[in-house]
Formats: structure tokens, C-alpha cells, sequence
């Protein structure tokens, strides 16, 4: 599977973006997928998951209430709605995907095996 990611930008504290990942292949729906997200100089962290099926998520506390992860799987897509975006956020964000993985595992980098590009998205104060 190929992941494209999209929306980034350069916004304002409290403002909203929505990240888009398009993913190809016919079997999308079976793919878990993940929201990744790097900061300078700081390590790729989890903001958001969620299994093929859509029965299982997983949302960063850092994120909650924030940040809403949905998929629509008539387009291939997973969207990332961001609001009340803080200057943390900033960061360079991946959508990743992965088959057969479970709840547990939904925010671990190292068990995805497809990645996209990533996205900047910069929040000033």
C-alpha cells in the first residue's frame, strides 16, 4: 500500500487543520492506521489510531479532545482533524499503515510498515 499525506500548513494558535492520508490498493479497509507525528529534534510519537475495522482506537492524551481521527473508506482515507492547535504541535506529521495488528500495538511505530511522506504543520504563538 502507498500512503499520500496532505494539509499541513503554517496557522496560528487555536486554529484547526485536517490532515488527509489517501492510501492505494483495494484492501485498505484491512490495514490498521496511524498518525505519527515528530517534533525537532524529539522522537516520532503516536497522536492517533485506528484499526482496519474501526473498532478500535487510540488517541494520545496529549491530543484528547483536540485531535479526531476518522476514515472513509469509500475513498481511501484517513483524515486527522486538528483544533485548538498549540505551538507543541508542531511537528512533521506521518500517516503509517499495517495489517494485523492489535488494539495494544495500534500506537507502536515499529510495528508499521508503511509510511507516508509526512506533512509539516506549524503552529505559532
Amino acid at each position: 500500500v502507498q500512503l499520500q499525506a496532505s494539509g499541513g500548513g503554517l496557522v496560528q494558535a487555536g486554529d484547526s487543520l485536517r490532515l488527509s492520508c489517501v492510501a492505494s490498493g483495494h484492501t485498505f479497509r484491512q490495514y490498521s492506521v496511524g498518525w505519527f507525528r515528530q517534533p525537532p529534534g524529539k522522537e516520532r510519537e503516536c497522536v492517533a489510531a485506528i484499526k482496519g475495522d474501526g473498532g478500535s482506537r487510540y488517541i494520545a492524551d496529549s491530543v484528547k479532545g483536540r485531535f479526531t481521527m476518522s476514515r472513509d473508506y469509500a475513498k481511501n482515507t484517513v483524515y486527522l482533524e486538528m483544533n485548538t492547535l498549540k505551538p507543541e504541535d508542531t511537528a512533521i506529521y506521518y500517516c503509517a499503515a499495517q495489517r494485523g495488528l492489535i488494539s495494544s500495538t495500534l500506537s507502536h511505530s515499529q510495528r508499521y510498515s508503511y509510511w507516508g511522506q509526512g506533512t509539516q504543520v506549524t503552529v505559532s504563538s
